[in-house]
């Protein structure tokens, strides 16, 4: 599992609806949105990809979309 960036914590942290979201889904969706945050390249990648973190979250979106899923989740084929 990856720790919640302070960036993201922020983000999050300001805006409740999206919080409130954030606390509802599983600690695996979570860790699927920090992955995709912290696979941004550029700063400017990244902070999209908060804002856009917020916005599915708003939206009622449980994973980030369009996104594959964690590239360091151990896939065990079952």
């Amino acid at each position: 599992m990856h720790e919640l960036p302070g960036d993201l914590r922020e983000a999050l942290i300001a805006d409740g609806t999206a919080l409130d979201a954030w606390n509802d889904i599983t600690p695996l969706a979570r860790n699927e949105f920090i992955c995709w945050v912290e696979d941004a390249k550029r700063p400017a990648t990244r902070e999209r990809r908060i804002r856009r973190t917020r916005e599915e979250l708003e939206e009622g979106m449980r994973r980030p979309c369009c996104w594959p899923g964690c590239k360091h989740r151990e896939r065990t084929g079952s």
